[in-house]
């Protein structure tokens, strides 16, 4: 039985515990704030009349979550429909129209659950799929009557992802369908079939610890069973498919602008039990509509030799350029893929159109790691983007691909971490046929961006002139507030929609005009919990003893008192940086409206707590060696916030709490390890034993066989004798996340039990790296505020 479990990977079998326990509820008023319904997704018509909003439940059942789930090849796929498994339910749509200001309501079957709907590229249709007992169907919807019709007969495959595409007539799909012919599913083997064995000859193959991996040949039948699609075209007038070609493991199929030709990923045998299905054995191809292949881009074996932060070798990321017919551009390594070689250019450019009869043609050669095109709405003109590791660097400039070399202008050359310079990010726009590009207005395109400051984000647009570099603010967040450009409405570029929110109003949406300050509302979605609205918000800023600015959000109770010294829970991440001038600078907003969701720590505001959320833990250096100094540099800049919100006078320093989730459960116990800061921690699904992620972790580059005493210095579980402060551990069962494995919790609740410690080991069953069930995320809260009410709020 041992192995029929393994080998059908049934997420029933992870749902054991030590000893359970009935799931916990905290306070009632904390479950009526997680049962709140939150305010909808909002998704603009790519005409810019219209926006969907769609309704969803943020935290499914537990028994939804305990279904039947295949773990296989980095992919969760739930066999009851076919497809992969849905934390996020969508259950509802309403089409709200700008122009006339009405809303339509899209009919849908009693309780349904759906996917996240799509506009057709005119705004005149809606397709999503409908999880149904027997699969997943797809839908269209009228967006004017609010009327949908399904397509009889096609069943969506979303295994390998996004099962359909809108083609540029919009009135005819893509879809990647199950294979109607294809039977039943594997049966469940009566016995092995042997032992699984590995073999290695020399070969250097530095591979991340994934999980969910295949781990036998039974394994195998069932992925190539469950991913296995037929490619199709379905008119979305009369549910009318055409089949293209013959089933295969197709994991992309992009049509070409002008329709003649699909460019196709297929994935074929052999397969890796090291790897995930995207470095699995696979061809890159350009199809003609009848499913014939007229040109092999590349052939790739399995691939699992890709240096440390490097790239495969040969094409890699190839696309349709826009505004061509049928033209294909990708990059390829010039350094083997290997970021450690030097050379003068580590990527060329390579383009190929059709009829795709000779060979590729090199456009240009990059001198840094190529990161993607932004395709500007002019034939030819586009943005390239190239990162330099070493200096954590990004290099944007524009280019003609008519003449790469002569017109190659940089127009942003800055840190990656230097936020308060951040140009943005273009503003597209989508054409009926599908076109979707950067909009050109002259010389100038748009950017819009967060806007970091020392006071906090401020939003903006700009126009930037790509032959001056010059740059013009058209629209800029107020202080007070918290504005964000999102789409231009209409034709013209006069009017926009902007998403504002503010401490005590909770996000809304809005038509503003250039150079105008009234703001015209759209929605009105009304304060989730507006028991909260009153609670005390403040971003503050503090020093580390070695210079590096550092900032939190400090959330206070609504009815605190000021002189009043409250228990306080610290969460924090840390994060890499080259220098100290970008680790400093100020992330986020306090004008921010504050959202209570899932398992939040900000709930323990509800419980008297003083919570400072997003403490900065910047560790700053080399990014070859920075990890060498990680434990000295997170202690001083925990110290150096309990010694500033104890000068303030707000939080009394012997009951606070540090908290953290992945690499900040990582961070907290490496606290608790090494300084006596705390009264109690709260890890959540974190790595401890660095051992276990041998080839890196998080930024850093080098193996443990490189830098064995920074592995064993940074894995609090070989510290786990010295740490005497009370810990809850808590971990989903399920974790798919790579390295945090869930023994990582179990192996260090071993270790703290065996040397004396105080801890709790809370698994949680069916869940992944991030928690989803309402009755998980609820057992959660319960469980952090008695560990920390016991340890912390009444430490005696």
């Amino acid at each position: 039985m041992r192995y029929v479990h393994t080998a059908a990977l049934l997420i029933l079998a992870f749902c054991t515990g030590l000893s359970q326990t009935p799931y916990k509820l905290p306070p009632d008023e904390v479950v009526r704030i997680v049962d709140a319904p939150p305010t909808p997704l909002v998704i603009m018509s790519p005409a810019c009349n219209a926006m969907m909003l769609v309704d969803y439940l943020p935290n499914p059942s537990i028994e939804y979550l305990a279904r039947p789930l295949l773990r296989i090849a980095g992919i969760r796929i739930s066999p009851q429909i076919s497809g992969r498994q849905r934390i996020t339910q969508y259950i509802g749509i309403t089409v709200k129209n700008l122009e006339t200001n009405t809303d339509v309501r899209v009919v849908l079957p009693p309780d349904s659950r759906i996917g996240v709907p799509v506009w057709s590229h005119d705004g005149k249709r809606i397709a999503f799929e409908l999880e149904g007992e027997d699969g997943i169907q797809l839908c269209v919807a009228d967006p004017v009557t609010g009327k949908t019709a399904s397509t009889p007969g096609v069943h969506l495959n979303d295994v390998l992802g996004s099962p359909f595409t809108w083609m540029g007539d919009n009135t005819t799909l893509l879809v990647r369908a199950i294979n109607p012919r294809r039977g039943s599913a594997p049966p469940v083997p009566k016995r092995p079939l042997g032992p699984n064995t590995e073999e290695t000859h020399g070969r250097t193959a530095k591979v991340a610890t994934y999980e969910d991996l295949l781990k036998n040949q039974y394994d195998e039948d069932l992925f190539t069973y469950y991913a296995t699609s037929q490619i199709m075209q379905v008119d979305a007038r009369d549910g009318r498919a055409t089949q293209i070609g013959t089933p295969g493991l197709y994991a992309t199929a992009d049509l070409s602008p002008d329709g003649k030709y699909l460019l196709v990923t297929e994935i074929r045998k052999p397969y890796s039990y090291r790897v995930t299905y995207e470095d699995f054995t696979r061809s890159i191809m350009v199809w003609d509509r009848s499913g014939n292949t007229v040109k092999t881009i590349g052939d790739f074996p399995v691939t699992d030799e890709i240096p440390t932060q490097g790239v495969q070798t040969g094409p890699r990321d190839a696309e349709w350029q826009p505004l061509r017919s049928a033209t294909l551009v990708w990059p390829e390594a010039l350094d083997g893929g290997d970021p450690l070689r030097k050379v003068p250019f580590r990527d060329k450019i390579m383009t190929l159109s059709a009829p795709f009869a000779g060979e590729p043609k090199e456009l240009i050669r990059i001198q840094e790691r190529f990161e993607g095109f932004e395709w500007l709405s002019t034939t030819d003109d586009a943005l390239v983007t190239e990162y330099n590791r070493d200096r954590r660097w990004r290099t944007t400039a524009f280019l003609s691909l008519a003449d790469p070399a002569a017109s190659r202008r940089v127009l942003f050359d800055l840190s990656v971490n230097d936020e308060y310079h951040n140009p943005g990010r273009p503003v597209y726009a989508t054409k009926p046929d599908g076109e979707t590009t950067v909009i050109r207005d002259g010389d100038w395109i748009f950017m819009t961006g967060s806007g970091a400051t020392e006071r906090g984000d401020r939003p903006f647009l700009d126009r930037v002139n790509i032959v001056s570099k010059e740059k013009a603010t058209i629209f800029r967040s107020q202080e007070g507030g918290l504005e964000r450009f999102l789409s231009f409405i209409g034709a013209g570029y006069t009017k926009f929609l902007t998403r504002y929110e503010s401490r005590t109003q909770p996000p809304n949406y809005f038509a503003r005009e250039t150079g105008k300050p009234d703001r015209k509302a759209l929605t009105a979605f009304a304060d989730p919990e507006p028991q909260l609205t009153g609670m005390k918000k403040e971003l503050v800023r503090y020093m580390r003893p070695d210079g590096v600015a550092l900032t939190g959000m400090l959330y206070l109770p609504a009815d605190y008192k000021t002189g009043v010294r409250l228990p306080c829970l610290i969460w924090a991440y840390p994060l890499e940086y080259s220098d100290a001038s970008t680790a400093g600078q100020v992330r986020g907003s306090p004008d921010a409206f504050t959202f209570f969701r899932g398992a939040t720590p900000l709930f323990f505001v509800t419980q008297g707590y003083a919570v400072l959320m997003d403490a900065t833990m910047p560790v700053i250096g080399d990014p070859e060696t920075v990890n060498n100094t990680f434990v000295e540099q997170i202690v001083s800049s925990a110290k150096a916030a309990i010694d500033h919100l104890d000068s303030m006078g707000v939080i009394d320093r012997h009951r606070v709490c540090v908290s953290g989730h992945s690499y900040g459960a990582f961070m907290t116990v490496n606290l608790l390890a090494h300084s006596d800061l705390f009264a109690a921690g709260i890890a959540r699904s974190g790595a401890y034993n660095r051992t276990l992620t041998p080839f890196g972790f998080q930024t850093e580059r080098r193996s443990f066989w490189e830098a064995k005493d920074t592995y064993m210095n940074m894995s609090p579980f070989t510290f786990a004798d010295k740490i005497k402060t009370p810990l809850l551990l808590i971990h989903g069962e399920a974790d798919n996340n790579t390295g945090t494995f869930p023994i990582q919790s179990e192996r260090l609740f071993q270790a703290l039990k065996g040397t004396g410690g105080t801890a709790r080991l809370v698994m949680l069953p069916c869940e992944s790296h991030g928690y989803s069930a309402r009755e998980s995320v609820l057992d959660v809260l319960a469980e952090s505020f008695e560990w920390a009410d016991t340890y912390v709020k009444n430490k005696k």
